[in-house]
């Protein structure tokens, strides 16, 4: 199946069934989404939304957030991954946004990577969702899935897997993909066990084609060399029966 033919089921099917595919994480304005997504890094949405609301209600704006240490912010992000690092982050992050931007979180991608803890995927998910830019935000899940299903080939970075989806993208979808990705890994195509099976894609799925195809076969290839050899087995000894039977005759008469 070639890559163009992939993608027009892929964004047929998800257009579908999720056409307004949206972010797991809480958030009430593009400032919480902001720390949202930099706590997100390498942690899950679940222990995010567990820990956001406290820091919301506490810090509702970019300069009570400015206001406070890191060491004050670590208290309440103590069992996310990589907590001190991310206290200094949303620290630097908060003071940025009000002397630079006056307080308003900003909508261009090289700005959103200007602020502390911001990459490439935090800015493209920020700009996406927030912005409607379409922006594709390539984390481990998106990455994973794209190439599997065969949306990217050979990509050996975020970066190239990014460029590869946009290549192919509609720009309308973009911001969708995005999220049918991100959603598709979580739950369908997880990293160590994907449920191929249950797979709804699977029919175009490059990875299945690849994969459970070749050991259908191989398992039907297995299968008749058994049933081959049973029969062979039945053979012979209905065979030696037939003599038997033969020979207590003769030796009857």
């Amino acid at each position: 199946m070639q890559r163009a033919e992939r993608f027009r089921h892929f964004i047929d099917y998800f257009s579908t069934h999720q056409p307004n595919a949206e972010t797991e994480l809480h958030y009430d304005n593009p400032f919480q989404l902001l720390i949202a997504v930099i706590l997100s890094a390498q942690c899950t949405d679940k222990r995010i939304n567990q820990v956001t609301p406290a820091i919301f209600r506490d810090f509702p704006t970019p300069e009570a957030l400015a206001a406070a240490t890191p060491e004050a912010i670590f208290t309440y992000i103590r069992s996310v991954s990589y907590p001190n690092n991310k206290s200094k982050h949303l620290s630097g992050m908060a003071r940025m946004l009000v002397d630079v931007f006056h307080s308003e979180v900003p909508s261009h991608i090289n700005d959103l990577q200007k602020l502390p803890g911001v990459g490439r995927k935090t800015a493209n998910v920020i700009a996406s969702v927030v912005f409607e830019a379409p922006a594709m935000a390539v984390d481990t899940h998106v990455f994973r899935v794209a190439n599997r299903i065969g949306l990217t080939n050979k990509a050996k970075t975020t970066l190239a897997s990014e460029k590869q989806l946009m290549e192919y993208l509609p720009k309308e979808t973009v911001r969708f993909a995005h999220h049918w990705l991100i959603l598709h890994g979580r739950y369908t195509c997880l990293a160590r066990n994907p449920k191929c099976e249950t797979c709804p894609i699977h029919w175009f799925c490059r990875y299945y084609q690849q994969n459970h195809t070749e050991a259908a076969l191989k398992r039907a290839e297995a299968a008749k060399a058994k049933k081959t050899k049973e029969q062979q087995k039945k053979k012979k000894l209905d065979s030696i029966a037939k003599e038997l039977k033969k020979r207590s005759v003769e030796k009857d008469i």
